[in-house]
């Protein structure tokens, strides 16, 4: 069992519980999954652009990540429907509560600059975006084998109706919020 899994049941789920009052333990929101997202635009002219990009997405995540696909054509951009525009993994269970250990713990802190995420990044529904610059503050990326930075969106898909459960349920897992 991931480390975070166990400070969920034992820690987190308790404290929301009676934070919210609510009656019944399966009210309680927990975390379904995290989708991430890393889009390559450059890969409609040049192929070779997103087998880096999977490669390294597939070091981030632990998973091999999806392929995605414009879904309508796209004149100003120089895109047609199906051309190639980056991949995504989707984080369950285990992966994804491991993923979410090394994200609060690694990654965020050897960001530039850092001070913490933003806190109105949530869409009303109890879900949370956050967006990094690069790939490249992850341990598992090597530098040296780096084509170029590449941004990726992870989004936290929860089960909390409201943004202050979903936020109440990420500083459980001591997410670092700004604001």
């Amino acid at each position: 069992m991931a480390r975070l899994r166990k400070h969920y049941e034992t820690v987190v789920k308790p404290a929301l519980q009676q934070e919210f009052n609510y009656k019944n333990p399966m009210q309680v929101p927990k975390l379904e999954k995290i989708v991430i997202n890393m889009g390559v635009g450059e890969a409609a002219q040049d192929a070779k652009k997103i087998e880096s990009a999977l490669a390294e997405l597939t070091l981030i995540a632990g998973q091999k990540p999806v392929v995605t696909k414009a879904k309508t054509s796209i004149a100003q951009f120089k895109l047609r429907e199906g051309q190639v525009v980056g991949c995504k993994v989707t984080l369950r269970a285990d992966r994804m509560y491991e993923f979410l250990d090394r994200l609060i713990n690694i990654a965020l802190p050897r960001v530039r600059d850092f001070r913490g995420v933003p806190g109105k990044s949530f869409d009303g529904r109890g879900n949370y975006a956050l967006g990094l610059k690069e790939q490249l503050i992850f341990p598992e990326i090597d530098y040296d084998k780096v084509e170029t930075q590449r941004g990726m969106d992870i989004i936290f898909v929860t089960t909390a109706e409201t943004n202050a459960e979903a936020k109440a349920l990420l500083k459980g897992f001591d997410m670092p919020f700004v604001a």
